[in-house]
């Protein structure tokens, strides 16, 4: 396979079912399914922790969370681990980025020649506070403000534009540029655009926003209406997610604000492959689309990510160009893990073969028959959780289990919403002893999980302990803000 320069484009919580091209009835995504029609869509595709942070490391290193040890949002990437960013700087091969990373710090090492307008988490430190899971079994949380935290994703949500949508323009407008600027100087390159949207704030722009009448949209699968039942080990995110007062018709505005962010981020995804076109690099570049985790879009009551349903652990994923086949679905599991190898094989850093990562080169997997039977893994240790969780989605079945608590088992062939669990099935015993196996030869879970609490513990005490982490909590945002001096630039916009 001859190198070829590489776009590689990633959103931030973008719902998988939320795809025109995945068959969603309602979203408008027509850049991203003409992008799959020239190119293969991996359909199920997962990350590695349903979380932004750990998952942007796991992306940028190609190993698993708990192999390189950032485990929630406060414990970022920094360089110390090999990115697939340093293959391509050790081989001459530029590598600039444009948008939001979400690593630690713009001055760390992390593999890119340049950095233009970067997100990472704030001050270097992140949302400490979001650490403190059950690690400090003496300490009792203040209470959350009524409507605050993940509640007012849905009491906020509506038209307009927010400092995310006025930032993705900027990235779309300096990747546009970008573009035209390299076709010019003739050399290699990888560019790595990150978009935040639909990420919520669910603020989305007018002409996106009218795309969805609210009156016509669906309240969302086991909503409050339904007497659903969650599994023990979400009680904590449960009350975290609690809508308070919010009506049938607030639900229905936030579901169509995402909606509508879906489609924004979409058209800024346009733009910069109308750029590529323009610019009359496309046939020299091979473009890659994710995003970092899903969203749960009010499925269970819930928003944000957080857990390994379909909606916050799948994600979208599209591979297009040379020697990448044209309008085809791929049924093997896939990662974000896998975009290490396919990155430098793409751009001619290394064969994509290193022996040093579990995953497998993208455009390798596509041109192959479907592997159903390849194991998509992943795992959560983050905010909101009594303990640590894990997945493994392989052939039919997706296997969740929880640490201290019972397992998950869902047949999504026969059960797509996962509204079954078969985990208490007799006739089940010998998947679940199969698929518990598979995640044993993967890790130890309650190994990992003791050693996620002591990092977050020592974290947390390093700080002051809970009680001054909390007191020292200033922020009432609940999503990591754009950089002041990029915020101050971005009103012009």
């Amino acid at each position: 396979m001859q190198p070829q320069n590489l776009l590689v484009i990633m959103s931030d919580e973008h719902n998988p079912k939320m795809l025109g091209a995945a068959g969603h009835p309602l979203v408008k995504t027509h850049n991203l399914d003409r992008l799959a029609a020239r190119g293969t869509r991996f359909d199920r595709a997962y990350t590695n922790c349903p979380i932004c942070v750990p998952a942007r490391a796991s992306f940028a290193t190609g190993r698993y969370v708990h192999d390189i040890e950032y485990w929630d949002n406060s414990i970022a990437y920094d360089g110390r681990i090999e990115s697939w960013g340093h293959k391509l700087q050790a081989k001459g091969i530029r590598c600039d980025s444009i948008g939001k990373l979400h690593y630690r710090l713009e001055a760390d090492p992390t593999g890119f020649d340049k950095q233009h307008i970067p997100m990472h988490i704030k001050d270097g430190v992140g949302m400490l506070h979001l650490s403190i899971r059950k690690q400090f079994p003496d300490f009792t949380p203040p209470p959350k403000k009524r409507g605050s935290g993940a509640a007012s994703v849905v009491l906020d949500a509506g038209r307009g534009e927010s400092e995310y949508t006025r930032y993705d323009r900027q990235v779309a407008q300096m990747a546009c540029n970008w573009i035209h600027d390299a076709a010019a100087r003739k050399d290699p390159w990888v560019l790595f655009v990150s978009f935040v949207t639909p990420h919520y704030p669910l603020i989305a722009p007018d002409e996106f926003f009218d795309l969805y009448p609210v009156d016509e949209m669906p309240m969302q699968k086991f909503d409050h209406h339904t007497d659903y039942e969650h599994h023990p080990w979400m009680a904590n995110y449960v009350h975290n997610n609690a809508r308070g007062d919010a009506t049938d018709d607030q639900h229905r505005t936030a579901f169509a604000a995402y909606l509508g962010l879906c489609s924004f981020m979409d058209a800024m995804v346009g733009q910069v492959l109308s750029a590529l076109e323009t610019s009359g690099a496309t046939p020299n570049t091979r473009v890659l689309y994710t995003s970092d985790h899903g969203d749960n879009a009010g499925a269970r009551g819930f928003w944000g990510k957080s857990n390994h349903y379909e909606e916050a652990s799948g994600v979208p994923l599209i591979v297009a160009g040379a020697d990448i086949p044209a309008g085809k679905t791929s049924y093997t599991p896939a990662s974000l893990i896998d975009f290490y190898p396919t990155i430098i094989e793409a751009a001619g850093a290394a064969n994509g073969h290193t022996g040093t990562t579990p995953g497998r080169s993208l455009i390798e997997l596509a041109n192959a028959a479907d592997d159903t039977d390849r194991i998509a893994f992943s795992e959560y240790h983050a905010a909101g959780s009594p303990s640590g969780s894990f997945m493994i989605r392989k052939g039919r079945y997706k296997y969740i289990y929880y640490v201290g608590f019972e397992p998950e088992l869902f047949d999504l062939e026969t059960d797509p919403e996962e509204t079954s669990n078969l985990a208490e099935h007799p006739d089940y015993t010998e998947v679940l002893r199969e698929y518990d196996a598979d995640l044993r030869n993967i890790l130890d879970p309650e190994e990992v999980d003791a050693q996620a609490n002591a990092a977050q513990k020592e974290l947390i005490e390093a700080a002051g302990g809970p009680e001054a982490v909390m007191a020292n909590l200033v922020t009432t945002k609940h999503y990591t803000p754009v950089p002041d001096e990029i915020d101050a630039e971005l009103q012009k916009y």
